[in-house]
C-alpha cells in the first residue's frame, strides 16, 4: 500500500471487548480504517483513547444505525470496504420460558439489526462494484442445546439469511461470509444475567429446580473454561482470512467444536444428535 492509496475501511460493531475489540485492534494494525462502533458512548470515548476512530452504534436503535452509516460516509467520502457484523446478546432459559416479548427483543438485535445494517451498506458496495459483509454466527447457528433456545433461534435465522443474500449478490463483487466460533472467552454469559433476571419467571416454572443450576453457572465467575475454548483472536485470524484473501470462503469454522458440530449435522441422524448434545 503506497503514502497516497487510501487505507481499506471496515466497520465493526460490538467492539467494546471480546471478539469485536480484539478484530478492531488487529485489523488497525494490520492497515486497516477501522470505524469500532459500541452501543455506548462511554466505551467509544475508551477505543478512541486508545488509538481507533470510534462512534455510537446500537442495532436496537435504527437512528444510530441511520446516523453510524452517515458517520463512514462523510469520513470515506463515500466508501465502505467491509462490515463485520458481531454485536449480539443472550437471554437464556427454556423455550417454554420464554415471553415472546423476550424474543422480539433479542431478534431486534441479534437478526434485524444485522439486517438493517448490512442493506445500509450494499448501495455503497454495489456503487464501488466490491465489498465484503462477514456476519459473525456462532456453533449454536448449527446445532443447538437446551437453554439457548433465544439465541440459538437468531443464529439458525442469520445462517439462513446470510446464504440466501450470498447466492444474490454473486456477480456483483459483495462477498458474503459467515464466521462460526464455538466457546470464546467474551463477556456474554455475564451480559446475559439481565436479560435472564427480566424475561424468566424461573421460581414459577416447572424446571425451577435445573434453573437454580443454570442461575449458579450465569453467576460463577470462576468456572473452568471450556475444553474446546479458544482465544478472540482465533476468530480475528479467521476474519482476516475472510477480509483479504483473493477468495474468501463462504464461512469459516472457529474451535473444535464447531467443526465436530458440523461434521455431526452432516453425518448424524436428529435422534443421534438429540442422544450426544449436552443437557445442561
Amino acid at each position: 500500500m503506497t503514502q497516497n492509496t487510501p487505507k481499506k475501511s471496515v466497520l465493526i460493531t460490538g467492539c467494546s471487548s471480546g471478539i469485536g475489540y480484539d478484530a478492531a485492534h488487529s485489523l488497525a494494525k494490520r492497515g486497516w480504517r477501522v470505524f469500532a462502533t459500541c452501543r455506548q458512548e462511554k466505551d467509544c470515548e475508551r477505543l478512541r483513547s486508545e488509538g481507533l476512530e470510534s462512534f455510537r452504534l446500537d442495532y436496537a436503535d435504527d437512528a444510530s444505525m441511520q446516523a453510524a452509516m452517515g458517520e463512514v460516509i462523510t469520513r470515506t467520502g463515500g466508501t465502505l470496504d467491509a462490515l463485520f457484523n458481531n454485536g449480539a446478546f443472550a437471554t437464556p432459559g427454556a423455550v417454554e420460558d420464554l415471553p415472546t416479548a423476550a424474543l422480539r427483543e433479542i431478534y431486534e438485535v441479534n437478526v434485524f439489526g444485522y439486517h438493517t445494517l448490512t442493506r445500509l451498506c450494499l448501495p455503497i458496495m454495489r456503487a464501488q462494484g466490491h465489498g465484503r459483509v462477514v456476519n459473525n454466527s456462532s456453533v449454536l447457528g448449527i446445532a443447538t442445546m437446551p437453554w439457548r433456545g433465544a439465541y440459538s433461534s437468531t443464529k439458525f435465522a442469520l445462517e439462513g439469511l446470510t446464504d440466501t443474500l450470498r447466492l444474490e449478490m454473486d456477480g456483483t463483487g459483495i462477498e458474503i461470509i459467515l464466521v462460526e466460533p464455538g466457546p470464546i472467552p467474551t463477556k456474554i454469559r455475564e451480559n446475559s444475567i439481565p436479560h435472564f433476571e427480566r424475561w424468566i419467571d424461573w421460581e414459577n416454572s416447572p424446571r425451577a429446580g435445573l434453573y437454580v443450576k443454570l442461575r449458579e453457572r450465569l453467576y460463577d465467575n470462576n468456572g473452568k473454561p471450556d475444553p474446546f475454548q479458544l482465544p478472540t483472536s482465533a476468530v480475528t485470524d479467521k476474519l482476516i482470512h475472510a477480509l483479504e484473501h483473493r477468495r474468501p470462503r463462504p464461512r469459516y469454522y472457529v474451535t473444535r467444536a464447531t467443526y465436530i458440530a458440523g461434521i455431526g449435522k452432516r453425518l448424524l441422524s436428529t435422534r443421534m444428535l438429540d442422544r450426544l448434545t449436552p443437557k445442561g
